[in-house]
């Protein structure tokens, strides 16, 4: 289990993309200020502070942040969601639901984590996934299910489809390969260690909550080859969440 946790936070360290530069857009500051930053983050210093009426310009966009000029020249980085408080040249608020959606149309890389079920064992997984078009995604899985008489560990890789990628409720169908070791406890008198080959086929549906966090839920159908003569055959039902980049 730790060692998923420290692969999770291994792969969370990967940068976000830079997002090009939207159309020059003014806006009009309508909340008591807007902060701006040097960085196109929380952990850049706060610099300069922009006050209610006056009016900035966007620069630049990189995931959440965007780069503005104020009046005065001064350039920094500000949050979008104290952008989604300014009115715009028309006097209407500023929204960014449009490009919220592109995100989730364009997005590439993605992240998660699951809960739930292997046979009647708890069960936790991560998995990333890239798209290598519009309905096709290579994906990789790490997973670990701690039973009451042993605990298994599994990786796995394959291909997953998802015909209706531009919609907010998407079903998909994955198949893949993998491998997967249990280790029995130590208690159990005569019990061996097993490392096997594994194939999965897999149904679910993703669902596009906000901004960039999608939800997941799947059913997992997974034959362990034992040996010459022996497999196995297990189901699995999991329920997540994940982000994309």
């Amino acid at each position: 289990m730790r060692q998923l946790f420290l692969i999770l936070a291994l792969l969370l360290t990967v940068p976000a993309w830079a997002q090009d530069a939207p159309a020059t857009e003014r806006l009009q500051i309508a909340a008591p200020y807007i902060e701006l930053r040097t960085g196109p983050g929380r952990g850049y210093p706060v610099f300069f502070v922009a006050e209610k009426q006056q009016w900035v310009t966007i620069e630049l966009r990189r995931t959440d942040w965007y780069r503005v000029r104020a009046e005065g020249g001064q350039t920094g980085w500000v949050q979008r969601s104290q952008l989604e408080t300014t009115l715009t040249e028309a006097g209407t608020a500023k929204t960014f639901r449009d490009v919220l959606v592109d995100d989730y149309l364009a997005r590439r890389l993605e992240l998660g984590a699951s809960w739930g079920r292997f046979e009647r064992e708890p069960m936790l997984k991560i998995w990333t996934a890239y798209r290598l078009s519009d309905t096709l995604a290579i994906e990789a899985t790490l997973g670990q299910v701690q039973g009451l008489y042993s605990g298994t560990s599994f990786w796995q890789v394959g291909l997953s489809s998802e015909p209706w990628s531009d919609q907010r409720f998407s079903p998909f169908f994955g198949i893949g390969v993998g491998r997967f070791s249990n280790a029995p406890n130590l208690s159990l008198v005569g019990a061996t260690p097993t490392d096997a080959n594994q194939a999965q086929v897999s149904l679910g549906l993703r669902w596009y909550f906000t901004r960039r966090f999608v939800g997941r839920i799947d059913y997992t159908r997974t034959t362990a080859f034992l040996d010459d003569e022996r497999n196995g055959e297990y189901r699995s039902l999991t329920a997540g969440l994940s982000f994309f980049f």
